[in-house]
């Protein structure tokens, strides 16, 4: 099959002929030549001069046919590539978006000069992007650009951009949403995070980013606060299934996030995350947990692989939860939190419970936080 060739009368015949259709057909198919690598140097020569004269074609669907053929081609003289991004959107942006012939000076000074967002989006999606091309476009202060861009985890994204993001657009759902499942959220931005997103995107941070395990555990305990733990409804169940499982599949469900979610006195929490790690039935984790002998709770904490030097704190945690209970008036459950961490302190002191240093700190911290018996009485 003879190899195709590019004559004078290609160049003639796409300047002079009046179809729209005819020249697109042709300059597609010269492009695609070109593309896959079927042309002489001569002819390779004679296509780049066809293209520079088809970026000025009256007809945007010819620069279309041109642009979705050159797209990913990184061989594209750099002018015409820059010509065809700094068209019309149906031209501009697959270039924007793939081409490899855009240089990040080129792509800053596209995002700088051009009012047009869909332009701009185009860059935040290319499958990388600088660090210096994402200033460029959180800059732009716009929020549908800057999502795209901070849900592309090709982006580079510094820092300071990511602070910026939160100063101008951290109230945005959309953004938030965004940021919260980017790998490897700096833990500055994380903690300003925190404080503006909902309990849905809390529990998404904790799964998704590796959190200090003080402020880990508080946003599983304040999300877990909806809904007490003799009254929660089935959905909250669900819902703490679903939690447990992302932070098991994300390496967060650690040792320490089980022992102060129970010793806060978070059972349902304690329950679902032994039945995931020992693999029984939920219904058979809280038989054993709660049956009145001494082998049950054992036998399910040795089965769950949990550290041997937590048994004491769980053991001495489960006996105050049996005997601790809500008193019915405002601040209920955060009073309950504070009798369970004082009785499980003092109480179970001479048994031998002790914790790490960093789980003690947060719970005599938790502990000083928290209302007291007589502050909830208090007229």
């Amino acid at each position: 099959m003879p190899r195709p060739t590019l004559t004078e009368v290609d160049v003639h015949k796409l300047v002079t002929d009046k179809s729209g259709n005819a020249r697109a057909e042709t300059a597609a198919k010269i492009a695609d030549n070109f593309g896959r690598g079927v042309l002489s140097d001569n002819e390779r020569k004679l296509a780049e001069e066809i293209f520079r004269v088809l970026v000025k074609d009256a007809e945007v669907r010819v620069r279309e046919a041109l642009a979705q053929n050159l797209k990913e081609n990184a061989n594209v003289p750099h002018d015409v590539a820059l010509s065809l991004a700094k068209d019309v959107d149906s031209v501009a942006l697959p270039v924007l978006q793939f081409s490899e012939v855009l240089s990040d000076e080129d792509l800053v000074e596209l995002v700088r000069t051009s009012q047009d967002s869909e332009k701009q989006k185009a860059i935040a999606q290319r499958s990388t992007v600088s660090e210096k091309v994402s200033d460029a476009l959180v800059e732009t202060k716009n929020e549908d650009v800057v999502t795209s861009l901070v849900s592309n985890v090709g982006a580079n994204i510094s820092e300071g951009s990511l602070q910026k993001v939160v100063d101008h657009m951290g109230s945005s759902e959309r953004v938030q949403a965004a940021m919260v499942v980017r790998p490897r959220l700096p833990v500055a931005v994380t903690e300003r995070l925190v404080t503006m997103v909902s309990e849905h995107l809390k529990d998404k941070l904790v799964t998704n980013q590796d959190l200090p395990a003080g402020m880990a555990t508080d946003i599983i305990l304040q999300s877990r606060e909806r809904a007490t733990v003799t009254l929660s409804t089935e959905s909250d169940e669900n819902d703490v299934e679903i939690l447990v499982k992302q932070l098991n599949d994300n390496g967060r469900l650690t040792p320490s996030i089980v022992v102060r979610a129970l010793c806060m006195g978070d059972m349902r929490f304690f329950e679902t995350a032994l039945a995931l790690l020992t693999g029984l039935p939920l219904i058979n984790v809280r038989q054993l947990a709660h049956d009145s002998g001494p082998l049950g709770l054992k036998a399910l904490f040795e089965k769950s692989g949990l550290p041997e030097a937590h048994w004491p704190a769980v053991r001495a945690a489960v006996d105050v939860a049996k005997e601790t209970d809500y008193d019915g008036l405002d601040n209920d459950r955060e009073r309950y939190s504070r009798r369970m961490i004082e009785r499980i302190l003092t109480q179970y002191g001479d048994l031998g419970v002790e914790f790490e240093a960093d789980d003690l700190e947060y719970l005599l911290t938790k502990m000083s936080d928290l209302p007291s018996d007589i502050e909830g009485h208090v007229e």
